[in-house]
């Protein structure tokens, strides 16, 4: 039965760049089974497992009966203990990375409403410490005014601009950690007339000096020697990262995603003004709006 099921497996594998985002839960089921049949196939009881494994007997039932999706090191932790052959253990790892990483479409995140998006993030900025913000051409809702919200969504909804707002409290918990690390061309990009921006990098100013709050500006001058700023990613402490494309948002879990995106912080911010340097360049940023206004 785990031959039959590493074959399934192998043969997902081999078109895994073209299931669809809905498939993805029979990714995790398939997964989950795998791991329970090779555990049977060896013998080995369910506690036995975890005790070679170090987890919990109650965190192994819960990935082989699909209640907990294992992280890819969970994964690693379980072919290893079981003995798997290599190429049998490279499979199931390759399929965990997969199920580690999700696509929440646009279309759908409309159908539930925007304000569920909004719950949703609320929730991971409460289950986490430390939050990093790459913003290479937009700002994120955590520092947003009200009309620099509305302008924002394609289609304003009062109850998703409330929350969105009301998300901007946890700024204020001194316990977590937030840096901001942002472009002058996001600072610029121009969602409101001249004096809504002036407001807006008002604001932004502000939150600087928020105890929580480290907040970094990479300048258009001097020329920074950068490779693209592909998009906006999100860090969620060193367990999670996020990216926005067009079409929706990339979940990644697999931690050689996250230091992926952590690496690429790292150098980005580099490059970036901090402190009173951040704060000044806001500040002639926000007067040049005003002289246009």
């Amino acid at each position: 039965m785990a031959r039959l099921r590493i074959e399934a497996l192998r043969s997902v594998l081999g078109v895994l760049e073209l299931i669809e985002p809905e498939e993805q839960a029979q990714q995790r089921s398939d997964l989950a089974a795998a791991l329970k049949e090779l555990r049977l196939a060896s013998g080995l009881s369910g506690e036995r497992l975890a005790v070679r494994t170090g987890m919990s007997q109650t965190k192994i039932s819960r990935i082989e009966t699909g209640r907990t999706l294992p992280s890819v090191f969970d994964v690693q932790a379980i072919v290893r203990a079981l003995e798997v052959p290599k190429h049998e253990a490279d499979e199931l790892l390759t399929l965990a990375r997969s199920a580690n990483t999700e696509f929440h479409d646009v279309r759908s995140s409309r159908r539930r409403g925007l304000e569920h998006r909004q719950r949703e993030l609320a929730k991971l900025e409460q289950d986490s410490h430390e939050i990093r913000f790459f913003l290479p051409t937009m700002l994120t809702g955590l520092l947003h005014t009200p009309e620099y919200a509305r302008a924002s969504m394609t289609n304003p909804q009062a109850a998703a601009t409330a929350k969105r707002l009301e998300r901007q409290g946890i700024l204020y918990d001194r316990e977590k950690r937030f840096t901001f690390l942002m472009t002058e061309s996001a600072v610029r990009w121009p969602i409101l007339g001249a004096e809504g921006m002036a407001v807006q990098t008002d604001h932004l100013a502000s939150v600087a000096n928020l105890t929580s709050v480290r907040m970094g500006v990479i300048p258009t001058k001097p020329v920074c020697p950068l490779p693209s700023l592909l998009s906006v990613f999100v860090v969620y402490d060193e367990r999670l990262a996020t990216a926005e494309t067009y079409g929706g948002l990339v979940v990644m879990r697999d931690p050689r995603d996250v230091a992926i995106h952590l690496e690429r912080f790292r150098l980005f911010e580099q490059h970036a003004f901090w402190g009173t340097e951040a704060t000044d360049l806001l500040a002639s940023i926000a007067a040049e709006f005003r002289a246009r206004a």
